[in-house]
């Protein structure tokens, strides 16, 4: 194979290069789908904590234990999760504070 041509094929003249890293595999560790419908933990866990706020402390249990870290594309939906969390709790204490003070 020529320096600075992608492949030999002359059907392409060169133009094309490989979608696939033959020399680092890690780098097609993320071609498969997300789970929960291909939006991922974090992020279902924040839709569906909506209804259920116990998703969003699992999801936060997540975060702080560095689940993103088998897949970083978790980690913006797990954050969301951790401030939704977060945010519910502060709610909940400052009712309790006005109901019972």
């Amino acid at each position: 194979m020529e320096h600075g041509r992608a492949c030999d094929c002359n059907d392409c003249g060169g133009k094309y290069i490989l979608i696939k890293d033959e020399e680092d595999p890690r780098l097609t560790m993320f071609d498969k789908p997300l789970p929960c419908f291909g939006c991922g933990i974090g992020w279902c866990s924040f839709l569906l904590g909506c209804i259920f706020p116990f998703l969003w402390y699992c999801a936060a249990t997540l975060y702080l234990c560095k689940y993103y870290n088998r897949d970083p594309r978790e980690r913006a939906g797990l954050m969301a999760s951790t401030f939704a969390a977060l945010f519910c709790t502060v709610v909940i204490l400052i009712v309790l504070a006005v109901i019972f003070l």
